[in-house]
């Protein structure tokens, strides 16, 4: 095991830190990708020490500068790996504006990829040696260069100039998922990073003793740039990598990797939980040791209690803490931190009536109540402010009523690349309250505080409002995934669409991949999913569509897109919306 690592300086920017731990801790390492050639490939391990990823970012940044002026735009169009990491803190070394996105061959997600590229007009890409042609190719109507970032030399070093950065210079733009609008990058200062990585190491206690952070999440994410960069930059950390394939490939891969590491913190959302548990046969969990898994967090909007419960029922024996699990919340805007459980202490759960929830009120039932939502609670706010607010007024809510979720502190982002009055709106948004002055981020996700913890109830904009009732689309997909086993979890999309009779509800989802669709009796699946919506909401959907694996759209981070599915259930890409003649009633 590596020694501690010395204390953690002041610095201003990530590339000052990886300055510092280059010369204060030379030889201990600070990245290693792990690598999965072959389908049952233990991992293949590639490390940089500080010193090497410092001589790197050194050398790509000079290569910038022959490339750019300070400033410009530099897209990251890199697979999973070292190259991303030392692309991403060498763009900002040459002062320039880094856009974390992914090379042209993700599957389902080229069209975004032009479009995020139209939007932030960079002047270099940087990608990898074996992405140079498709990435060529994919940019050959846009007058940028493209740089492979294995391809510079380590000698390009002694041509770099250190550039001085303002902390208050946009450091990188981070593109939103997209899930409830088309994608807007986010300004997110130097300042902003650094403030944010310190924020979460402490909320997860890592400022005080020294973890490992292993993780699959995409770098091109909020979540996987912060905890996986980031943060093990700040405090001169172990950052372990793997590709999100491997992981969906193999999932047993990941808690492999907090195995074998000590004191490891990780991220996924709720998905990746319910599939370890469901994936991981008991040949596999054999050999895993969990004892030193010190924080799973899980960043869900909301985070369900079930899904904790259903991931520590799997792995209990082989060691995991109970108090592991770190129910967490945050956005884009907020670079992404914003609130979190802390590691050691038990999960706070919620039982709250599912009517009262609607009108506002977060009220509490018995837990075995079929009408009760339940949810965990995702902690308190470090080093920011926190405020539960009216949408419309801006009034401060007391605890136990819902509101919007409103956010001030030095990580939110600067705002939106050219989208001046998006930014007045969600930006620049003031409370009703004499005390509480300044801007305040609107989230646009609704929640309530509750014996002091921040509980994320669902996203504004999402809400399905069907004869004057509010319900929350999240709630009804859960009742749908367990209403029928061929249902596939998490993979469905609950929305409303228009008819002569006003809103009306609609469930697109995938079928069970290990499910074949000729073997369903589709007409039976729809009436059960029917009759458990209606029972538990009291609201019948008017259609429910069963599409194959992979149909429903999803953002960048792995959530399903409502806007993009409702997008094309109204197109009739799903065959023809309800409401439209001879549609499903």
């Amino acid at each position: 095991m590596d020694s501690r690592p010395p204390l953690t300086p002041a610095c201003r920017t990530l590339p000052e830190y990886v300055r510092h731990w280059a010369e204060a801790a030379p030889d201990r390492r600070a990245f290693t990708f792990v690598d999965h050639p072959a389908p049952h490939s233990r991992g293949v391990h590639r490390t940089l020490t500080w010193r090497r990823l410092d001589l790197r970012v050194q050398a790509l940044a000079a290569r910038l500068a022959e490339e750019a002026e300070p400033g410009a735009r530099v897209a990251l169009l890199c697979p999973q790996g070292v190259e991303y990491v030392t692309g991403f803190l060498a763009a900002l070394a040459a002062g320039m504006v880094a856009v974390p996105l992914y090379p042209p061959g993700l599957p389902g997600h080229a069209d975004r990829l032009a479009g995020v590229l139209a939007d932030a007009s960079p002047s270099v890409v940087v990608t990898t040696r074996r992405e140079v042609e498709t990435v060529r190719e994919f940019c050959a109507d846009e007058s940028v260069r493209v740089v492979g970032a294995d391809q510079v030399a380590d000698a390009a070093a002694e041509h770099f100039r250190p550039v001085a950065v303002d902390p208050e210079a946009v450091a990188y733009l981070q593109y939103t998922s997209g899930s409830t609008r088309a994608p807007a990058g986010v300004e997110i200062t130097h300042g902003n990073v650094v403030a944010n990585a310190r924020q979460a190491l402490s909320a997860y206690g890592a400022d005080a003793h020294p973890v490992t952070c292993v993780g699959w999440l995409p770098l091109y994410h909020d979540m996987g740039l912060v905890l996986s960069v980031a943060a093990p930059v700040v405090r001169g950390l172990l950052s372990v990598l793997m590709d999100p394939a491997a992981f969906l490939h193999q999932p047993v891969r990941w808690l492999r990797l907090l195995a074998a590491h000590p004191r490891t913190l990780t991220a996924a959302p709720n998905f990746a939980y319910d599939y370890c548990a469901a994936a991981v046969t008991a040949e596999q969990k054999a050999d895993l040791r969990l004892n030193d898994v010190v924080a799973l967090i899980n960043g869900s909007e909301p985070v369900r209690p079930g899904t904790v419960d259903r991931f520590h029922a799997a792995f209990a024996e082989r060691g995991l803490p109970p108090e592991s699990h770190c129910p967490s919340y945050g956005l884009a805007e907020a670079t992404v931190f914003v609130s979190a459980a802390r590691p050691d202490e038990p999960l706070r759960r919620f039982a709250l009536d599912r009517d009262a929830l609607a009108a506002g009120k977060a009220l509490p039932a018995r837990p075995d109540d079929p009408r009760a939502v339940l949810l965990a609670g995702c902690g308190t706010p470090a080093g920011q402010r926190v405020r539960i607010t009216d949408p419309a007024t801006g009034v401060v809510l007391p605890e136990g009523e819902v509101g919007e979720i409103r956010v001030q502190g030095p990580n939110v982002g600067r705002g939106y690349r050219n989208r001046v009055s998006e930014t007045r709106d969600v930006f620049g948004g003031e409370l009703a309250d004499p005390g509480a002055g300044g801007r305040w981020l609107r989230t646009g996700d609704l929640g309530t505080v509750l014996d002091g913890q921040l509980v994320v109830t669902g996203r504004l904009k999402d809400l399905i409002v069907v004869d004057g009732r509010n319900h929350y689309p999240q709630d009804v997909e859960a009742t749908a995934q367990e209403a029928h086993p061929a249902v596939r979890r998490d993979r469905l999309a609950a929305f409303p669409v228009p008819s002569p009779e006003g809103e009306r509800v609609v469930v697109v989802a995938e079928h069970a991949r290990t499910a074949h669709l000729d073997a369903i009796d589709v007409p039976a699946l729809v009436r059960t999913v029917r009759a458990a919506v209606s029972v538990r909401h009291g609201l019948r959907p008017a259609d429910v569509v069963l599409v194959a694996p992979g149909t429903v759209p999803r953002t960048s981070s792995g959530k399903v897109s409502r806007a993009l599915t409702r997008a094309r259930y109204l197109e009739g890409a799903y065959g023809q919306p309800v409401g439209a003649a001879g549609g499903a009633a």
